[in-house]
């Protein structure tokens, strides 16, 4: 039977559930995110699994981190899976579009697909899903909402430096 854990960490864009199976992040939840799981599947309180996860959104948030090396678990269709992965492959401060990254999993013709795999991301800011935008260059949707989305593209290019929560 899986272990379920959670904690709350807090952070510039307000305080982050992290929630872990056995020990392994399967989860980064903000408080008003859209596809939140209801709380009583994040499992036992518990900061024990999560200090690396803590740690490493510490350093990204202080500027010195754009890259996170964390075990991960993620629960989502094949093709869910297929687009976090392509997700975690855009560099840090840069974007692309829905459509870019549809062509980049091999599916050119899935852009609103992508766009809704992306919204379910369970991993957000360490899967980085707020570096997707719209083909017209706006900020088109985002689980965390647009200025959660915003303030996170304003830092990763350094054009943030005060909390916006």
């Amino acid at each position: 039977m899986t272990h379920r854990t959670h904690t709350v960490v807090d952070s510039p864009v307000g305080p982050l559930t992290l929630v872990a199976a056995d020990g392994t992040l399967t989860g980064l939840y903000m408080r008003a995110q859209r596809h939140r799981p209801p709380e009583e599947t994040f499992g036992d309180p518990d900061p024990a699994p999560f200090t690396e996860v803590a740690d490493q959104l510490e350093e990204y948030f202080d500027g010195r981190r754009t890259v996170f090396e964390l075990p991960m678990v993620f629960a989502g269709t094949p093709f869910q899976q297929r687009v976090w992965a392509a997700l975690r492959d855009i560099p840090y401060g840069e974007t692309t579009t829905y459509g870019e990254l549809a062509d980049r999993i091999g599916q050119p013709t899935a852009a609103r697909a992508v766009g809704l795999a992306n919204g379910k991301n369970p991993i957000g800011i360490i899967v980085p899903c707020h570096r997707v935008i719209g083909s017209t260059g706006n900020l088109t949707g985002y689980g965390g909402g647009l200025a959660t989305k915003q303030y996170l593209l304003g830092f990763e290019g350094g054009t943030i430096g005060a909390a916006l929560f």
